[in-house]
């Protein structure tokens, strides 16, 4: 008879009065807890996975109330900890980090698991965007590691990683880069320079690089992953496709557009060809994405298109016609038709999406405030103000509904709103007192002098003027040339 969720959780912590000598023991168990958690949320079983995780909990939580708090009790706390965080449950995960931390701080550094749970508490804190936590828990880690094993060895490479993340994440760039660095200088040594191992601190590094306008350099990164991966598996493996797509980004930055499409063709052809992932994938998806995108950019609109129609072609096939996650490819495709100024198919793809939210989450939700203004932005162009008018109306009355009416979403859709109703001639004094409820929306969320604020600022000084109104329009005046002549100065530095 298989045990059931509280035994196994008294198998977890009912242990001998001597740790080490069952720890290898205690270690398989953990492992054995964390792949059954795995296996369930795989198989979409999330109440199952609930009731263990948190069977152990209580079992653990117990006994740390009654005193016990060593290495075995944060352990089980860390699996459910990563359980937690695989079920999406932020706030309990920051709950359970907190209970961990209490643990580990009061442990010797000689404690056997420490250095690995340190690991995992460093990715779950950067997860969480608590940089200094995780810089923390991944020094201490790496401290633990250099002194087991020296300042050289393979095993600081996870810290290190760790910890050029974190660099990244707060924008210490150039120190990131260094951690990256000294990374890959170990495993250059240990494994050699054309190790798969070495391919990880590159692609961090790459991308790091493309982040702060190195384009160049992130090149080479990519070019030696695509070389590495190339002399291992041979050049029609998916690994080598997916570093090809890596090094288009890097081209696209460096402005070569062509190459880098051609680079994203080729990569995506290898890892089809190559069967590496599933066309439904979303990596694969969002890939296709990005180069109709790019596409789109160079000014070959009919080859992006292909690649998105085959993006709603591969969801409809996997997830059935008219399935909410068909709507991005129909929003993508509408928008791209609207580029070429073919604003009846754009109108046709733009019903169908609203048709489906709608169906999907209700004519309340937020979400369906999307395809709605898309349509009302193409009935605009296509002279249908009316309906284009009660579409941007009722995305408003939505969005207000949803957000509360001083929120970024209910100013985008008063803008939507204010250029329609400015074509179909409303009342100069309506749209001036909109544009000022944009604007206020603006300046609060977006900040004083922010460029989106700075062109309704315009605007507004423009009806004011308009209207007559210079008392008000002169202060506002001053601000906007303000604003430019500070504009020109910091683009002259």
């Amino acid at each position: 008879m298989a045990p059931n969720h509280s035994q196994r959780s008294k198998t977890l912590l009912d242990r001998s009065s001597k740790p080490m000598d069952g720890m290898n023991d205690f270690e398989r168990q953990l492992q054995e807890f964390f792949a059954e958690v795995k296996s369930m949320l795989k198989l979409g079983n999330k109440d199952d996975a609930i009731t263990l995780l948190q069977a152990n909990y209580e079992a653990v939580k117990e006994q740390i109330d009654a005193g016990v708090k060593d290495m075995e009790q944060a352990a089980i706390l860390d699996i459910i900890a990563l359980g937690y965080m695989g079920l999406g449950d932020f706030v309990l995960v920051e709950s359970l980090l907190d209970m961990m931390n209490e643990i580990v701080c009061s442990v010797k550094n000689s404690e056997p698991l420490l250095d690995s749970l340190l690991m995992h508490m460093g990715s779950m804190y950067t997860a969480l965007g608590k940089f200094d936590n995780a810089m923390l828990v991944y020094r201490r880690g790496l401290e633990i590691l250099e002194n087991l094993y020296g300042k050289d060895s393979p095993f600081l490479v996870i810290p290190l990683l760790g910890i050029g993340k974190v660099f990244g994440a707060i924008g210490r760039a150039t120190k990131a880069v260094e951690i990256y660095k000294r990374a890959l200088n170990i495993l250059e040594t240990s494994r050699g320079a054309d190790s798969e191992d070495v391919v990880l601190p590159l692609f961090n590094l790459g991308n790091l690089l493309i982040k702060e306008g190195r384009a160049s350099d992130a090149e080479i990164y990519f070019k030696r992953i695509s070389s590495i991966y190339m002399k291992i598996y041979g050049e029609h493996d998916g690994r080598v496709g997916m570093a090809m797509c890596s090094l288009a980004h890097a081209l696209c930055a460096k402005g070569n557009v062509d190459e880098a499409i051609s680079s994203y063709r080729n990569g995506l052809k290898v890892i089809k060809d190559s069967k590496y992932m599933a066309l439904d994938d979303d990596i694969m998806e969002k890939m296709r994405i990005d180069l109709a995108e790019l596409l789109h950019v160079a000014g070959r609109e009919n080859e992006g298109r292909e690649l998105l129609e085959e993006c709603l072609l591969v969801s409809e096939k996997y997830e059935g016609n008219e399935h909410p996650s068909t709507v991005t490819h129909l929003l993508n495709l509408a928008t791209s038709y609207s580029r070429s100024k073919n604003f009846v198919e754009a109108e046709r793809l733009l019903r169908t999406s609203l048709r489906i939210i709608t169906k999907s989450m209700g004519p309340e939700d937020p979400s369906i405030t999307i395809p709605m203004l898309h349509l009302a932005i193409t009935l605009y162009h296509m002279k249908q103000f009316e309906e284009a008018e009660y579409l941007a109306l009722e995305a408003v009355h939505i969005r207000e509904e949803a957000f509360g009416k001083e929120s970024l979403p209910v100013g985008e859709a008063l803008d939507c709103l204010v250029s329609i109703q400015t074509r179909i001639g409303t009342d100069d004094s309506k749209i001036l007192m909109l544009l000022k409820r944009v604007l206020s929306i603006q300046e609060k969320e977006l900040g004083y002098e922010s460029e989106d604020a700075m062109i309704t600022l315009k605007k507004v000084v423009f009806y004011l003027d308009k209207l007559g109104r210079k008392d008000e329009k002169l202060p506002l005046q001053r601000r906007l040339s303000m604003y430019r002549t500070k504009h020109k100065q910091s683009v002259r530095w």
